[in-house]
């Protein structure tokens, strides 16, 4: 794979580089693979709270109005 970057982009991989001691290409794999792992924690923390609202919506409601 390529990848192809702007000088914003290419400066700012650099610079992540540089902070971690590592490769452009070690460092962009880095971010995408720590960007992922957030974007799952994010649905798996949606989707435990839709569960939650399922089971414990009315509770929370009475509760919420007394």
């Amino acid at each position: 794979m390529t990848l192809r970057t702007d000088a914003e982009l290419d400066a700012a991989l650099g610079y992540l580089a540089a902070v971690e001691g590592v490769s452009k290409q070690e460092a962009a794999k880095r971010a995408i693979l720590n960007r992922a792992e957030r974007l799952q924690h994010t649905e798996a923390v949606h989707e435990a709270a839709h569960r939650m609202k399922e089971r414990w919506g009315s509770v929370l409601d009475r509760l919420g109005s007394e």
